[in-house]
C-alpha cells in the first residue's frame, strides 16, 4: 500500500464504504471530499491500477459499468493501514474527569 498515492488510498476507501460501487458513485462520494471535480481521465485509470494491484476486483454490472469491489488483499491493507495510522494520529478517549485525552 505505500506504493499507492493519497487518491488512491482515497479511491480505496470509498470503495470500500459503498454495498455495490461503481466508478461515478466512488466518483461522487469524493467530490464531496475533494475541492475540484474528478474527471473521468483519473478516475478510471487510478480504479484500474487498483485492480491490477489486486486490491480491487473490477466485475460487469451491464454494458456500461463496471463495479469495483474491495478484495480479500483491499481490506487486509486498509486495516493494516489504518492500524499504522493509528500509531500516529490519537484517538481521543474519556478520562476520569469525562474530558477526551489523547491515547498513546
Amino acid at each position: 500500500m505505500d506504493d499507492l498515492t493519497g487518491f488512491q488510498r482515497d479511491l480505496l476507501v470509498v470503495a470500500a464504504g459503498l454495498d455495490t460501487p461503481n466508478g461515478l458513485d466512488i466518483k461522487s462520494d469524493l467530490e464531496t471530499y475533494y475541492t475540484g471535480n474528478i474527471n473521468h481521465g483519473r478516475l478510471y485509470p487510478n480504479l484500474d491500477t487498483l485492480v491490477d494491484k489486486g486490491l480491487l476486483e473490477k466485475t460487469k454490472a451491464d454494458e456500461r459499468t463496471n463495479h469495483y469491489l474491495l478484495t480479500d488483499r483491499g481490506k487486509r491493507e486498509l486495516q493494516s493501514r489504518r492500524e499504522w495510522e493509528d500509531q500516529y494520529v490519537p484517538t481521543p478517549a474519556d478520562d476520569s474527569d469525562g474530558h477526551p485525552t489523547a491515547r498513546n
